[in-house]
């Protein structure tokens, strides 16, 4: 009988034993067809030992490749012996194809190891300077982070570049690169990595100053010759500076006896922010449901809807009698809270989580629903609102949303 005390561990037959021996392999040249085949046709054919794939990655940057392979001996191979191998290999491959190839002997377990916190860090700019990008990798760096990747995002309608980012805290991250942003002029958004980010299926965007340019209330307010005070009273009311559904009834107010026809005049000459459609369209064909939450009047944003083909829209009601209107309200005030509850219900009804939506707003009475969503983007917006949402965007093209969501402009063409 077998001591129970000296027997063997039961050995796993799921389990792969580590590499014993590694080796970098880094490929750089002018980019052309058969360079990744050669290289990998020849590790396949290398011998007397086999070797594994462990790790790979190839960008090509204005025709110039970059491709890093990790490779590995089997257990029960000679050590140290797989870099000394592969060198004549590669040689000839280079040879063959016109690039050079480096040959570095690694650690092969070490692609293996736990990966920490990861997040993607995206510097938008029109243009982007050095500063930012070195700015950005500084801040990283002074958190603990380490850059693992970059690539471009954009060149249009901004530029936009993605780094994938690990070893950093969200929010140490966050503050440090808000810093950079401010001191080089650019836009830097973090976003932790992982299937969420790609997850994201429901957007609500709000209207005056978001979806469409300036506020449709000033707008009416000019036809009834109150714009000097209700702009006053508009910017306190984003600013946080007053009590949203207080606000909104005071300028409702002054529009008292303007006749309903004002409000097609005022829908007809409603500018969309540059970026707009491309953003709806894109969306829509990438599967989101998209829809629009707004403090004005759903006499303006049904027909914005209808126009956009909308999934959702929520917004007060203007009270019209006689075909003028009377200076109140119908029904339940969208104030910030309501926004909040907007974007819950449409999301159920569409059987969306809200960690799967996303929220674009530029007001205070934003903020409720940016924070409910699963990524709230502040675009524009005022300080009060920018340093409370999840990222912010101060370029004037909607669309560069789309980069945040980590679509690049080639993903955009395409889905156009």
């Amino acid at each position: 009988m077998t001591d129970r005390a000296t027997a063997p561990a039961p050995t796993d037959p799921t389990a792969v034993p580590p590499p014993s021996d590694g080796a970098l392999l880094t490929v750089t040249g002018s980019d052309r067809p058969g360079v990744t085949a050669a290289l990998f046709a020849a590790l396949d054919e290398l011998g007397p030992h086999p070797v594994e794939v462990l790790d790979v990655e190839q960008v090509v940057v204005h025709g110039q490749l970059v491709l890093g392979v990790v490779v590995g001996s089997p257990a029960g191979s000679p050590d140290g012996l797989l870099a000394d191998r592969l060198r004549a290999t590669v040689a000839e491959v280079a040879a063959r194809t016109g690039v050079q190839v480096s040959v570095q002997p690694t650690a092969a377990g070490s692609a293996r190891q736990e990966r920490t916190a990861r997040h993607h860090v995206i510097v938008l700019g029109r243009p982007v300077p050095p500063a930012a990008v070195a700015g950005a990798a500084r801040a990283i760096a002074g958190v603990g982070g380490n850059i693992e990747a970059i690539r471009r995002l954009s060149d249009y309608p901004v530029t936009s570049f993605e780094l994938t980012v690990s070893g950093a805290a969200s929010t140490e991250l966050r503050t440090a690169l808000a810093t950079v942003a401010a001191e080089t002029g650019t836009d830097i958004a973090v976003e932790q990595v992982g299937l969420a980010r790609r997850g994201k299926r429901l957007i609500v965007l709000d209207v005056d100053s978001t979806l469409v340019r300036g506020e449709v209330i000033d707008e009416l307010a000019a036809r009834a010759g109150r714009a000097a005070e209700v702009a006053r009273i508009t910017a306190a009311a984003m600013n946080g500076e007053l009590d949203f559904e207080e606000s909104l009834r005071a300028r409702v107010a002054v529009l008292a006896g303007l006749p309903v026809g004002v409000l097609e005049e005022v829908r007809a000459h409603l500018v969309l922010t540059p970026g707009a459609r491309t953003l709806i369209r894109t969306l829509q064909r990438l599967g989101f449901r998209c829809g629009i939450v707004s403090g004005g009047f759903s006499q303006i944003t049904d027909p914005l809807a209808a126009e956009l083909g909308l999934d959702f829209a929520a917004a007060n009601t203007l009270e019209v009698a006689d075909g003028r209107l009377t200076g109140g309200l119908v029904g339940e005030v969208v104030d910030r809270a309501g926004k909040a509850r907007a974007l819950a219900r449409f999301a159920a009804e569409h059987g969306v989580p809200l960690d799967q939506t996303v929220a674009v707003g530029d007001g205070a009475n934003d903020l409720d629903m940016l924070n409910a969503a699963g990524l709230g983007i502040a675009f524009n917006a005022k300080p009060f609102v920018r340093d409370q949402a999840h990222a912010a965007l101060n370029q004037p093209y909607l669309d560069a949303v789309l980069q945040v969501l980590g679509f690049t402009r080639d993903e955009v063409l395409d889905a156009v």
